[in-house]
């Protein structure tokens, strides 16, 4: 659980970083991306390894047909987000974070289904990590304005198409490796 749980601490800590210490993330300049980049692959490693290799303890809840189909409109929304936050679609213009919206609401479609203690460790704390981002950055930058670029419908097409290609493949990478998202 250590590995997991260091995983997810090296995550939120490289994400933080530039809000936490400006001056010291100013200082590094560019190179201080390669290193950065270095320290969110790593913990994605850690993160992989220490959920595979957590042991599962006790099971507080699981997934039922109800809680898959929420999880899989959710993952889809979040997808959604992430697809339309490089488009620039029309939600970009009612939602300030819509990546980070997109990665919460990945972590609540993941709780909905997994209520084992390492789910709770990586899921719950993504999720937390998330929230205190979007905090942080509204404290830093609180004048948002919503950008008033124009919105071809070409580009909410694509956004929507490259969703539903991500969210097939996903889905398709989770039953090969034995989490079927779609069945019961």
């Amino acid at each position: 659980m250590f590995i997991l749980i260091l995983g997810v601490a090296l995550w939120s800590a490289a994400h933080l970083f530039k809000r936490l210490a400006p001056d010291a993330r100013r200082r590094l300049g560019t190179s201080g991306r390669g290193m950065i980049s270095a320290a969110i692959i790593f913990s994605v490693l850690l993160m992989i390894w220490g959920y595979r290799s957590a042991p599962m303890g006790e099971v507080w809840w699981g997934p039922t047909p109800a809680m898959k189909g929420i999880n899989n409109l959710l993952v889809l929304l979040a997808f959604y987000l992430f697809a339309a936050s490089g488009m620039k679609t029309g939600i970009t213009r009612r939602i300030r974070h819509p990546q980070l919206v997109g990665f919460a609401l990945w972590a609540v479609a993941h709780l909905l289904v997994n209520g084992d203690l390492p789910s709770l460790v990586l899921f719950g704390g993504l999720l937390a990590w998330a929230i205190v981002e979007i905090i942080a950055i509204n404290r830093a930058e609180p004048g948002w304005q919503p950008p008033a670029h124009p919105i071809p419908i070409r580009k909410e097409g694509m956004a929507v198409f490259g969703t539903a290609l991500v969210f097939g493949a996903v889905g398709l990478i989770h039953a090969w490796l034995g989490y079927n998202p779609f069945g019961a």
